[in-house]
């Protein structure tokens, strides 16, 4: 039996891929490596280059590797693109993840853990925010996943089929052991760019918006480092696998950071300043949104150890120290 990962290329799959590893299963990765990287997949996984909306590769794989479930990260992720290109996050992200959990029912997987998140919520109206809260995205990218979430849903109910849909908040950091991080070109999450831009491999870093409702007029955010993330994925897997019942959990640490608190630490770890351009505010961004990650904790166990800013910033600037040793090759 297999677990099969989609989107194990990229930067949260492959930290997932390394993770079912160290606890001895055995991992199939599927990716059409549009954004992911085949070096990024771990040896002893079986990588698999082709798109997640292939029904037919899809049966071939699921068959030819005895998978009995799916972790399912592939999948478009960039807030601002989707307002401008909706319609491809609706494929990508919509389309594909119907195609996949068609095949997963077609073929007898019965456990799905699903990438999901925060942007379900749009701009709630109390934080920290729970699983309870409205959903009210504001971007196709949240609406997108949230449409997932229901078919999802929907299909548990008309079939047996269990699943657990995660709602990530700010994903950030790297591997401890060094072996994976964020490789993404052209990244757009907060950490990533600040730390490229600390490190000379960007000349500034562009920050949008000084003028929201916040302590310091930037958007705060929950920053969860990824190797506490992956583990909560396996965690649901082990209780779906032991007759849980579908779950919908947030994945968050529960306290939020600014933009320039963010900013600052990562100024206070590399030990220099860099130049910041400040502009407007971009579409879809909701000022503050933090987890209320009781229900992660209550039914799956999950306990994080990575809760510390200063140590995201560091491995993530470890993570851009490697890359670049790596590209220069």
């Amino acid at each position: 039996m297999a677990i099969l990962v989609t989107g194990g290329a990229g930067y949260i799959g492959s930290h997932m891929a390394w993770e079912l590893l160290d606890r001895g299963e055995t991992v199939v990765v599927l990716d059409r490596l549009s954004t992911g990287f085949d070096w990024a997949v771990p040896p002893e996984a079986t990588l698999v280059v082709g798109d997640v909306g292939d029904a037919d590769l899809l049966n071939h794989t699921i068959a030819a590797h005895d998978i009995d479930a799916i972790i399912h990260f592939a999948g478009s992720i960039i807030v601002p693109e989707s307002v401008d290109d909706p319609l491809s996050y609706y494929e990508n992200n919509t389309v594909k993840s119907r195609a996949l959990i068609a095949a997963a029912i077609r073929n007898g997987v019965k456990h799905f853990i699903f990438s999901s998140t925060a942007a379900v919520y749009g701009s709630p109206a109390t934080i920290p925010v729970t699983e309870e809260a409205a959903t009210l995205p504001e971007s196709p990218y949240g609406s997108s996943k949230l449409m997932t979430e229901m078919m999802l849903r929907d299909a548990a109910f008309a079939h047996d089929f269990r699943y657990t849909a995660l709602r990530y908040f700010n994903v950030a950091g790297a591997d401890p052991l060094g072996r994976t991080g964020e490789s993404t070109r052209g990244a757009t999450h907060l950490i990533k760019v600040a730390s490229e831009t600390a490190l000379g491999r960007r000349a500034f870093l562009e920050l949008y918006g000084t003028d929201y409702p916040t302590a310091d007029g930037t958007c705060v955010r929950d920053y969860i480092h990824v190797t506490d993330l992956v583990k909560a994925h396996y965690l649901a897997l082990e209780r779906l696998r032991g007759g849980g019942c579908s779950l919908v959990a947030n994945c968050g640490y529960g306290r939020g950071y600014s933009v320039l608190e963010v900013l600052n630490a990562v100024k206070d770890v590399v030990g220099k300043d860099f130049d910041i351009r400040i502009l407007g505010r971009r579409a879809g961004d909701p000022a503050a949104i933090v987890a209320d990650p009781t229900r992660a904790r209550e039914e799956l166990g999950w306990r994080a150890e990575y809760d510390n800013l200063q140590q995201i910033v560091g491995h993530a600037l470890d993570w851009e120290r490697a890359l670049a040793r790596r590209n220069h090759r």
